[in-house]
């Protein structure tokens, strides 16, 4: 299977898996869900508070530690087989314009289309619309992660009552019409900050797009181009100067030059000089391999000391998260002290005010209660009350005692009356005076 089959493929699994995701409830919560409706965070069915985004850190740093990973080991290949810019850019350039419209042909993307046929100029706009609805169906979809599905097709019932929604989605719609339009892989070569970076975090054993210049021959010895025809080639080189590869290039370079800025590891000029060597008996002169398992044919170290670093540090995050997912609370507490360190009520007690939120972030509704852990602690103002689903409550917290205590740190336990094992412990102080 060529690589282009092998993105196509790739790019309709991640299609169907993005746009399936934000339906995907698991024990009625969601798989991927950042609500600016409830100010959650849904991951993996566990939903997650504002207070308890404890997990998010890791998470982050999984991501960029492994956009650094994949980029020292795999190249770009992010860019060419998972970037929404290239897959939109695919769909829009080899799906719209060359399959259905056939305003291109699918071996020469560097060919400017001749608008100056009425039948091509129709064929524009109707691209254009086609183009349109797409970018409505991605722009309602990237609000889902947002937005709950549920929720949104109610909000659009009444979208004047939900304006900043709609202009989110029309503000997402302009800029891919732009972007995919007119832009087009523009937006790689002098936008995209990934692409500044990849030469920092390449080494020899990175795989990328190259040219076998051994098999092949040096086209640019000294950055000019020096070979035009075949006749100019040696007996030992087996480039056709047949151009394929740059023909069919979206980023319109040449790969035959080396690394470039621009190429994003489509692979499609593999693929092309693989289908004129093939007709000549030869495998492909461009490889997605390393410089040295191509070009200096060493054996190639996967497991060097800069990946092992990557993978460990990946290890780690996971973790982490695995560690604090595990740690979630069925219900969130917050004590606050108030201004005044102590009292002393009329009977002598040393008394401190806390101001205690608690919010029950289970979908079903309890009642909460306390207990003092400490003997010489006695409760003075505190009666259970009832919580509704997603629903909190502030209430002040009045503890007293008669004692000296040998320990200012008190333990309370909080408890739903309906399930005492449904519980979270909260270690506060006790102010008391020194005499």
């Amino acid at each position: 299977m060529s690589y282009s089959k092998k993105r196509y493929l790739t790019y309709l699994i991640l299609t169907i898996f993005i746009m399936v995701t934000p339906f995907i409830k698991i024990d009625g919560n969601h798989m991927l869900l950042l609500s600016f409706v409830s100010y959650d965070f849904h991951f993996l069915g566990n939903v997650y508070n504002m207070n308890e985004l404890f997990i998010m850190p890791f998470l982050l740093m999984f991501l960029f530690i492994g956009i650094f990973a994949m980029t020292s080991m795999f190249g770009r290949v992010w860019c060419g087989w998972a970037c929404p810019q290239t897959i939109f850019r695919v769909v829009y350039r080899d799906l719209i314009e060359t399959f259905l419209l056939k305003l291109r042909r699918i071996k020469n993307k560097q060919k400017d289309i001749d608008y100056s046929k009425t039948s091509n100029k129709i064929k524009k706009y109707i691209g254009l619309i086609l183009w349109i609805i797409l970018s409505f169906i991605i722009a309602i979809n990237f609000m889902f992660y947002f937005v709950p599905p549920e929720d949104f097709f109610e909000y659009m019932k009444r979208p004047q009552e939900h304006l900043i929604l709609v202009m989110f989605i029309f503000s997402i719609v302009t800029f891919l019409v732009y972007d995919i339009v007119f832009m087009k892989e523009h937006f790689c070569t002098y936008v995209c900050p990934y692409s500044r970076i990849q030469s920092v975090l390449y080494d020899n054993n990175t795989k990328q797009v190259v040219y076998n210049h051994n098999r092949g021959g040096m086209i640019y010895p000294n950055n000019e181009k020096s070979i035009f025809n075949v006749k100019q080639w040696s007996g030992n080189e087996e480039c056709t100067t047949c151009e394929a590869c740059v023909k069919v290039c979206p980023t319109h370079i040449d790969i035959r030059k080396g690394l470039q800025v621009e190429c994003i590891n489509c692979l499609e000029c593999s693929d092309a000089c693989s289908s004129v060597m093939g007709k000549l008996g030869k495998k492909s002169l461009i490889y997605w391999g390393s410089t040295n398992s191509v070009l200096l044919e060493k054996i190639e170290k996967f497991l060097n000391p800069k990946n092992l670093v990557y993978i460990v540090s990946l290890v780690i995050c996971v973790l982490f998260t695995a560690y604090f997912m595990s740690e979630k609370e069925p219900f969130l507490v917050n004590i606050n002290k108030n201004t005044e360190l102590y009292k002393i009520d009329d009977e002598g007690r040393v008394v401190n005010n806390y101001l205690l939120t608690i919010h029950n972030s289970a979908d079903k509704k309890y009642t909460f209660d306390m207990e003092v852990l400490n003997k010489d602690i006695t409760i003075k103002r505190f009666k259970p009350f009832s919580l509704n689903p997603k629903e909190k409550r502030k209430t002040v917290m009045i503890l007293a005692t008669k004692n000296k205590l040998v320990n200012p740190k008190v333990t309370l336990l909080f408890y739903a009356k309906e399930n005492k094992n449904i519980q979270v412990k909260r270690e506060i102080r006790f102010f008391y005076p020194k005499k």
